[in-house]
């Protein structure tokens, strides 16, 4: 039976960062709208922080029952190490679910706008099939496609609008630069597992694409983060540009070196920071102009 901390691992706390970055961003933004409602973003908050644990303990479960978990580098696998039975892990993600599934129908009450309750539904259904289901999309290529909409677009944009009560194209701009930040996060964790993803039949985009092109991919994603703060400053303020500075931290020379397996592990907990500071960097920066 699997110890409180290893629970705690399992949840994966280091991917917590993809979470809280895009909250803090859709709530610069409302702040710069002067429609700052502290109630509705820790709800916000609440939602993205357990639909990320809920993700986590469902990739577990999943993976775990495949046997795809079975020879991992890296975080904690509760089902795939035999730590915790695969109907706990299942039950640790839907209470998570759950949890994300209360806070979203309070916000849709605050707001009186029910048809969030269709991304709600959008949200969890993307998040349990991402692995899981007889189709797991996760298996085909299109992880980043979930991270960028879900980890970008939906709660940037969503955050800013349950506060502001209106879609902004500074927002949608934002959206894209922290999704794709949340992308280079997973493309460092595939490119990680990618010789373990590939024996077990994963065809993740970087078993798909291949070892070098998604090491482009990742610096690609950087790029793209940085064309997207260029045009938020143009629709916010100048001063926004100073979040550029953030992405220097990127690991980038790590990736391009060539490095494999544990090796890439420094790398993907810098990404993660880099998720973190780059959206409280972002955000503030928004809020303060």
């Amino acid at each position: 039976m699997a110890t409180l901390g290893q629970w705690v691992e399992g949840s994966r706390p280091r991917t917590l960062p993809a979470a809280i970055a895009p909250v803090v961003v859709g709530t610069g933004l409302a702040i710069n709208a002067d429609s700052l409602r502290i109630g509705r973003a820790c709800l916000a908050l609440l939602v993205a922080l357990a639909l990320q644990i809920g993700v986590n303990f469902a990739n577990d479960y999943s993976d775990g029952i495949r046997g795809t978990d079975n020879n991992r580098v890296g975080p904690v696998r509760l089902v795939g190490q035999g730590m915790a039975s695969p109907r706990s892990v299942r039950l640790a993600a839907l209470i998570a679910f759950g949890i994300a599934c209360l806070a979203g129908l309070a916000l849709v009450i605050a707001t009186q706008a029910w048809w969030l309750l269709l991304v709600g539904l959008a949200c969890v259904s993307a998040a349990w099939l991402y692995t899981g289901g007889p189709k797991p999309y996760g298996y085909h290529g299109l992880g980043e496609v979930f991270v960028l909409i879900f980890f970008g677009l939906v709660p940037v944009v969503g955050t800013c609008y349950v506060q502001a009560g209106t879609i902004t194209l500074a927002a949608f701009i934002a959206s894209i630069g922290v999704g794709t930040l949340a992308c280079a996060v997973l493309v460092t964790n595939n490119l990680r597992d990618l010789p373990s993803d590939q024996q077990a039949g994963k065809n993740t985009l970087a078993v798909r694409i291949g070892d070098q092109r998604t090491r482009t991919l990742y610096v690609a994603c950087i790029i793209t983060t940085a064309i997207t703060t260029l045009i938020t400053a143009a629709l916010t303020s100048w001063l926004v540009l100073l979040a550029l500075v953030i992405l220097l931290i990127a690991p980038i020379r790590l990736i391009l070196s060539g490095a494999t397996g544990p090796a890439l592990i420094p790398a993907l907990k810098q990404t993660g920071l880099l998720v973190l500071f780059y959206g409280l960097g972002l955000g503030i920066l928004i809020a303060l102009a």
